[in-house]
């Protein structure tokens, strides 16, 4: 009979091999992401415990909305330094901070990021550079799911906490496929230092 060639029982041993391998490969990789998360979550919650105060404000670029919240939130707490990542130019950007009382040497403008992955990865070694364990995120409200999803792995890896300050705006959530694609871009670059964005021929002229 057919079931009892020897190269049947082969071809089943072989089968069952292979299924075994898939099985523990996959429960591997389950594992592996459970304790990486809970190795992340733990890193914040270390960060929040120890100072949980924010240090600073870091604004995400785009539109006209949020650098006038985070002026608003600076004027609050004068004691924190302000960090704009690829926001409004120069000129628009220091006029608001001006017209809310706060002095310009707080004001550190960054035009380096191109999307909001790199938001965080092009500043994250300098907040962390200046000792800041604890930051006010700033961003609109249809932004902040995917800013936060970036925030939890770019700030978490070194140890950053974050606290939302949402923006107010007239726009729909952004859709969850740009969470995952970032999710994923900010693993990427916790693995290999890159984001990905080179690999855009058109990259966004802002954060959002």
């Amino acid at each position: 009979m057919a079931d009892n060639h020897p190269d049947f029982k082969q071809r089943l041993i072989v089968a069952k091999l292979f299924q075994r391998l898939i099985f523990y490969t996959g429960a591997a990789a389950i594992f592996i992401s459970i304790a990486t998360v809970l190795a992340m979550q733990a890193k914040l919650m270390i960060a929040t415990h120890q100072y949980p105060q924010p240090q600073s404000i870091l604004v995400l670029g785009g539109g006209n909305t949020r650098e006038p919240v985070a002026a608003q939130l600076a004027s609050q707490h004068p004691n924190l330094d302000i960090w704009v990542s690829s926001g409004l130019m120069p000129p628009q950007a220091n006029e608001i901070f001006l017209t809310q009382n706060v002095s310009l040497t707080r004001v550190n403008l960054d035009y380096r990021a191109t999307d909001t992955v790199t938001n965080f990865t092009t500043l994250v070694n300098k907040l962390q550079a200046n000792d800041i364990r604890h930051i006010y995120l700033v961003t609109s409200d249809f932004h902040m799911q995917r800013s936060k999803a970036i925030a939890f792995w770019v700030l978490g890896s070194r140890g950053i906490a974050y606290t939302p300050v949402t923006v107010p705006s007239n726009q729909a959530p952004e859709p969850h496929h740009k969470i995952w694609r970032d999710t994923g871009r900010s693993l990427l670059w916790i693995l290999t230092g890159r984001t990905g964005s080179s690999l855009d021929p058109n990259p966004p002229a802002s954060s959002s």
